[in-house]
C-alpha cells in the first residue's frame, strides 16, 4: 500500500512562487506516472501535470509555462514549482499516483490510485 503525503502549500502573494512535495514511503517498482491534482471550493477536481519515470511530462494548459513537475525516482518524491501565480491557482493540491504502465504523464484522473490528503494553495 502506497501513502502519500504532500507539503509545501502557503499563503503567497500573486506572482510569487511556491515548491509542492509529495513523499511517498512505499515505492512501487513498476513504470507508472504520478501527478499533481487540484480542486477549489464549488470546482472539480482537475489535473495539473503528471510525469513518468522518465521525467517526460504533460501539463494543464492552464499552468504550461508557470509550473515545472519533477520526480526523484530513488527517493521517490514527486515535485510541483509553481511560479507567477495567480489568485486562481487557490485549491487544494492533491498528490496522485498510479500503479500500472504509464508513458509520458496523463492527467486522466481514473487512472490513479492512491491518492494523498493534499495541501492548500491560497493566492491572495
Amino acid at each position: 500500500h502506497v501513502q502519500l503525503v504532500e507539503s509545501g502549500g502557503d499563503l503567497v502573494q500573486p506572482g510569487g512562487s511556491l515548491r509542492l512535495s509529495c513523499a511517498s514511503s512505499e515505492p512501487v517498482f513498476s513504470r507508472r506516472c504520478m501527478g499533481w491534482f487540484r480542486q477549489a471550493p464549488g470546482k472539480e477536481r482537475e489535473g495539473v501535470a503528471s510525469v513518468d519515470d522518465s521525467e517526460r511530462a504533460t501539463y494543464a494548459e492552464f499552468v504550461q509555462g508557470r509550473f515545472t513537475i519533477s520526480r526523484d525516482s530513488a527517493r521517490n518524491i514527486l515535485s510541483l514549482q509553481m511560479n507567477d501565480l495567480k489568485p486562481e491557482d487557490s485549491a487544494m493540491y492533491y498528490c496522485a499516483d498510479g500503479v500500472s504502465e504509464c508513458y509520458g504523464g496523463t492527467l486522466w484522473s481514473p487512472y490513479y490510485k492512491y491518492w494523498g490528503q493534499g495541501t492548500q494553495v491560497t493566492v491572495s
